[in-house]
């Protein structure tokens, strides 16, 4: 249902759930496991009727952390709306990742707007920065360099950039890895859309890939296998020399940032 200053999507379960109620104020009555609390957000587990959930709750950010972000060339994310559309657009390009249980957003005043996002929980999961904590038989890492290769493609073909593209953003079912296992990508709180990713967008997430899998044992091949799978979704990327270049040089730089050193060489095929 939409009023002049409030949206609210809502699946079956919460619209049986809070029939006759306002959902704003039935998303203040839920309490959880606190994954994250900043002043203007706050993101949760519940659980209603055996089923888990999580929940983001966005609260206005207020003109001066907008002005803020202007003045540093970034677009403020203003509440949930940005997860909640990311999520739909990468459904409909065939991208596993968390599906909407409810969302709303009441106000016309940006920097006072309050918001809320309910994902079902993905149950039984883990990610890929803890899969690459351990030892990875060799066919089970490439179906896997495989499947992120393809999408992160689908992703971006679609317009869509992550801007928090790292491994530990993508998660698998527990257990033995197949061609049929979904590998999900989730925190969608920074995702974009466009008619076509910039260039530089494309190399922060993409380098953010390659970042956060500098130590997950990868090899040679394994890159190449990468850049392979993600360029017949990109066909732009295709022999793109400059683009790979910068994807290698900012995962580099971000590697340095954050652990004082060099990144260490790949391991041989």
């Amino acid at each position: 249902m939409c009023r002049a200053r409030e949206t609210v999507e809502l699946t079956p379960e919460f619209r049986r759930l809070w029939r006759d109620s306002d959902p704003f104020e039935e998303v203040e009555k839920l309490e959880g496991e606190i994954f994250r609390s900043v002043k203007n957000r706050r993101t949760f587990r519940f659980e209603v009727e055996g089923r888990g959930y999580f929940a983001k709750i966005h609260r206005g950010v207020g003109w001066r952390e907008i002005l803020k972000n202007l003045l540093q060339l970034k677009i403020p994310v203003l509440g949930a709306a940005n997860e909640f559309h990311a999520l739909g657009a990468l459904k409909e390009a065939g991208v596993p990742t968390m599906t909407p249980a409810a969302f709303g957003r009441r106000g016309l005043d940006p920097a006072r707007q309050f918001s809320f996002l309910i994902t079902r929980e993905l149950e039984n999961t883990v990610s890929l920065e803890d899969v690459a904590k351990k030892e990875v038989p060799a066919e089970t890492r490439r179906l896997l360099v495989r499947k992120v290769a393809e999408s992160a493609g689908k992703m971006h073909r679609a317009g869509i950039n992550h801007c928090d593209c790292y491994i530990c953003h993508y998660l698998i079912p527990a257990g033995s890895v197949t061609a049929e296992t979904p590998v999900y990508v989730i925190d969608l709180h920074r995702a974009r859309r466009r008619k076509k990713v910039p260039f530089h967008y494309l190399v922060k997430d993409v380098a953010g890939l390659h970042f956060s899998s500098m130590d997950a044992g990868l090899t040679r091949r394994d890159r190449l296998r990468f850049i392979a799978f993600y360029c017949r979704c990109m066909p732009s990327c295709r022999g793109n020399g400059r683009f790979w270049r910068s994807v290698d040089r900012a995962a580099r730089r971000l590697y340095k940032k954050e652990f004082g050193r060099e990144a260490g060489k790949e391991k041989s095929p």
